[in-house]
């Protein structure tokens, strides 16, 4: 399988779905991590940030792990740090941020990282991504079954029940929410055939633009999916600020407009769309009932 493969995404619903008319539905919990991809070859292992970056050399724990898959295994799911019971996001951000090998060993050691696998792309070299997602359920556990953690299977139930009794239940575990599959459907790359639940009062949004400079922008111009028009964030704090700043790509000679939420027009530098930066974005409604985003983070950095 050549990479970097391009991940399915979730649109955002507000209330999980029904089975009817033939169509039957999986769900499993949404962990507060980073989405990595993990490609186990002949040549050793690669681990594939949701932006197609390579993050292979931050997380050497992971690699050690996942040596012991079988040749040809390509998973996809959420890395994760636990501590105190719970998911510490700031610790995965650490982790993903170690710009040195020996920085990165001594973060695997200091916040030791978990992956939690909720799809199977690839096994014994073949390409899964075509059959419908409850085989690709079975031939994920029935790999991970024998190796245990780090490398484990997302729970995933059919029982529209019991989803909701883990949607109220883990949620002071770190769990986001649910993610639901149809279970005959299969692996869509770059499309949104799954839905996502969620606890948060954030939603994704796809940066469009951004001012200041590439590696240390000031604001971003940011899409919010049923919102209308793009809109510029607030100032960007210094950690979202860099973490930001590493994923951006200036589209050169691409420039637009936005009116910003009491600065007026504002020029903004456009960005390379492929593969695009997704953001978390907390809006505010203004007195005067405009809205202003404030970036929380990058999605699956």
């Amino acid at each position: 399988m050549r990479r970097p493969v391009e991940v399915a995404l979730a649109e955002p619903v507000d209330d999980l779905p029904v089975d009817g008319t033939g169509a039957a539905w999986s769900f499993e919990p949404k962990f507060d991590g980073h989405r990595m991809v993990v490609f186990r070859d002949a040549d050793g292992v690669v681990l594939q940030a949701r932006s197609g970056r390579s993050v292979t050399r931050a997380f050497p724990d992971l690699v050690a792990a996942a040596t012991a898959l079988p040749a040809g295994t390509v998973l996809d799911g959420e890395v994760v740090v636990w501590r105190d019971g719970r998911t510490d996001f700031a610790a995965v951000q650490r982790r993903a941020a170690a710009a040195s090998a020996g920085r990165a060993r001594g973060l695997a050691r200091e916040f030791p990282a978990s992956y939690a696998a909720f799809d199977l792309l690839g096994d014994a070299g073949g390409d899964l991504r075509g059959l419908p997602y409850r085989e690709r359920r079975s031939r994920l556990v029935g790999v991970l079954g024998p190796l245990g953690p780090p490398l484990q299977a997302v729970p995933a139930t059919t029982d529209r029940a019991t989803a909701l009794d883990w949607y109220e239940a883990l949620v002071a575990t770190g769990v986001e929410g649910l993610v639901a599959k149809r279970v005959d459907g299969p692996y869509r790359g770059g499309r949104r055939s799954w839905l996502k639940l969620r606890h948060s009062d954030t939603k994704d949004a796809v940066v469009v633009g951004f001012t200041g400079v590439v590696g240390a922008p000031r604001a971003l111009v940011v899409a919010v999916a049923g919102d209308g028009e793009p809109v510029l964030s607030v100032p960007l704090g210094g950690g979202v600020r860099r973490e930001v700043g590493a994923v951006l790509v200036a589209a050169p000679g691409v420039v637009g407009v936005v009116v910003g939420v009491g600065v007026g027009e504002v020029v903004y530098q456009g960005v390379e769309r492929v593969p695009e930066v997704v953001v978390e974005v907390r809006q505010r409604s203004t007195r005067h009932g405009a809205f202003s985003a404030e970036v929380v983070r990058v999605r699956g950095a």
